[in-house]
């Protein structure tokens, strides 16, 4: 076990501190009113969708030097853009941080969260707000640098370990520290960029985030061989879309949006044939782009809204492969359902 150099009884109590401020997000949201959930029509009025996303996370929500946000997260708010407008660029982006992100969206700043969220019950029931669908399966791990030799997170022991608040990840943290009796003190600190900047800088002896976010983080040092992820996966972090409650019909345009990705990658329907694949005969391509049936309508949409989606941004394996594959995020249980095992799983456009 390496030596953190750090009392027992600090560690213990700064744990305890570390339970006291497990959800402070969710007891701030909670006082924030709702804004009236008629999302749909207030985007189709206002000509623009405002996405809530990351302050910028490699791989997932950053804008480029151009200032173009870019990422997962981003290409997101882009596809439900495309969906209701047919144009991707109707769309502004609005950073949110992990505590005001659930205020943000219940007191209308922003239409939609695209932006690294753990769908939970709590979150489900108490925060007013919804999620329409999970568009990245997670899970809570721990980082570390090479030079320290840990080669497990239960050798964490007395450590100091960077963690935000108002995230799952902080009450994990408490948690998995407590099943494992192991005594760790928190710096807590809300913007990534400090976060991060405070981890490489030494003030903690580990990071802890979604494996994803360790992943994005560690492309981005200029030797991301000084870092390694320790093996353990802590939890279970859905990462899902998150609308406002009572808002069905701007839900639905949401979560079909990401369904209609999922299928598109399953038919083998692509940026650069979805033209051609109109002609395709099968009866469930025929409905999804919008050559059969109404289903578009159905929506409040252009019959050919797949098809404008499609064209803007992929597949979802495309979308993937052009976001978070060049930061070594690999598939894994984002795979589709009919390979290797994978979740990602479409119900049936019909």
């Amino acid at each position: 076990m390496p030596p953190f150099g750090l009392s027992i009884a600090r560690a213990m109590g700064a744990a305890a501190l570390g339970l006291a401020l497990a959800l402070p997000g969710v007891a701030q949201a909670q006082q924030a009113p709702a804004a009236n959930a008629n999302t749909f029509d207030a985007v189709r009025a206002r000509g623009q969708l405002v996405c809530g996303v990351n302050t910028g996370l490699a791989g997932f929500a950053q804008p480029d030097s151009q200032g173009v946000w870019r990422g997962f997260d981003a290409e997101y708010c882009r596809a439900i853009t495309a969906a209701i407008f047919g144009d991707p660029s109707k769309v502004r982006f609005v950073p949110t941080t992990a505590q005001v992100r659930f205020t943000a969206l219940q007191s209308g700043e922003v239409d939609v969260l695209s932006r690294n969220t753990t769908w939970t019950l709590s979150r489900d029931t108490a925060l007013g707000l919804d999620f329409a669908a999970t568009n990245f399966f997670d899970g809570q791990g721990f980082m570390v640098k090479t030079a320290l030799g840990v080669k497990s997170a239960k050798e964490l022991e007395g450590a100091t370990i960077c963690v935000q608040p108002g995230t799952t990840t902080e009450q994990n943290l408490s948690d998995w520290a407590r099943a494992n009796r192991i005594r760790f003190t928190p710096v807590v600190i809300e913007r990534l960029e400090e976060i991060v900047g405070a981890f490489v800088a030494g003030r903690c002896d580990a990071y802890t985030t979604d494996v994803s976010g360790l992943a994005a983080t560690r492309s981005a040092q200029p030797k991301p061989d000084d870092y390694v992820i320790l093996p353990e996966v802590i939890s279970k972090e859905p990462l899902a879309l998150g609308v406002r409650q009572g808002d069905a019909r701007f839900a639905d345009v949401v979560r079909w949006t990401h369904f209609l990705l999922l299928s598109a990658e399953e038919f083998g329907i692509t940026q650069g044939n979805v033209d051609q694949m109109a002609n395709d005969p099968r009866p469930e391509v025929q409905r999804m782009l919008g050559r059969n049936g109404e289903l578009g309508k159905m929506l409040g949409l252009d019959n050919l809204w797949a098809v404008n989606v499609i064209k803007a941004v992929g597949n979802y394996a495309e979308l993937f492969d052009r976001t978070l594959k060049p930061i070594g995020i690999q598939r894994g249980p984002n795979a589709l359902w009919t390979t290797q095992g994978g979740l990602q799983y479409s119900p049936p456009f019909r």
